[in-house]
């Protein structure tokens, strides 16, 4: 990606070394289904990747590294808020983008505590997308997704959730989960996922108009879609595929979806409850 020297968003708050940020390891197991309960309880889906595996604490990124994907995170973001701020001009309306928290290990949230275990997640209740940059070690070596544009992905995927949340999506769609059985509500969840991973085509095809991606960038975003697929994801930590328990979609779907949006570049394209 040609992302250095880009306009980096100011729309973020790091917590990395802060009281709100805990660097204590990965806690799997009863806390991360606290979290999960919390998540339900408020609406929203702190699942990040539904099955991750349960990773081992990865490899400490080095204070280069930490520089180096602070400052691709924030052009990435600046990068998403161009686009959807165009977007929602062109529709008489004003964009408000969401703040990014860089944080470690764990981090107090309106949704309840968030965790790097669970994976990069947005909470509609704060208006924040949460994103520990560790998570880049965790895609290069337990999802074999790496480079910085399958890294950029994930944030516009997290921003898509955004976008949901400014046009009433996300909050009907919850709502609309309490009055459902668990498995009508994990098809509903998918569904937003779905329309996240196309809006994180929109924004790709935007971005590969003004020269941001390299060749082989394409690629490697196609690669993680399908790494986070949650048949892919289910196979690698049990064993076998729940598909009544999917909440993010199919390896095969997750690439579709995003391909809708990168090739029509068009929002409206990424209607995944019609």
């Amino acid at each position: 990606m040609r992302w250095q020297g880009r306009r980096e968003s100011t729309n973020v708050e790091d917590r990395r070394n802060s009281r709100g940020s805990f660097r204590g390891g990965k806690q799997i197991g009863v806390l991360s289904f606290i979290i999960l309960l919390v998540g339900a309880y408020y609406g929203v889906d702190l699942s990040g990747l539904v099955g991750t595996p349960d990773f081992s604490d990865p490899i400490s990124l080095n204070t280069q590294e930490q520089q180096r994907l602070d400052s691709l995170s924030r052009v990435v973001l600046a990068d998403t808020e161009n686009v959807w701020g165009n977007y929602f001009a062109q529709h008489n309306q004003s964009y408000h983008p969401p703040i990014m928290v860089l944080y470690n290990r764990e981090t107090h949230t309106a949704c309840g505590m968030g965790q790097a275990a669970i994976g990069p997640f947005y909470c509609p209740n704060d208006y924040r997308l949460y994103l520990d940059l560790s998570f880049y070690n965790d895609m290069r070596n337990q999802l074999d997704a790496e480079g910085d544009s399958a890294f950029a992905y994930v944030i516009a995927h997290e921003v898509g959730h955004h976008i949901q949340n400014l046009l009433g999506i996300l909050p009907k769609v919850h709502q609309a989960q309490r009055n459902l059985s668990p498995i009508q509500a994990n098809q509903l969840s998918v569904k937003l996922e779905l329309q996240a991973d196309c809006f994180a085509g929109v924004w790709a095809s935007q971005a590969s108009k003004i020269g941001l991606f390299e060749t082989g960038d394409i690629e490697k975003i196609f690669r993680a879609a399908q790494a986070v697929g949650d048949d892919r994801l289910q196979k690698r930590t049990q064993g076998y595929i729940v598909p009544d328990s999917f909440t993010h979609g199919t390896s095969a779907q997750r690439l579709a979806w995003f391909k809708r949006g990168f090739q029509s570049g068009q929002p409206r394209q990424c209607d995944t409850f019609d």
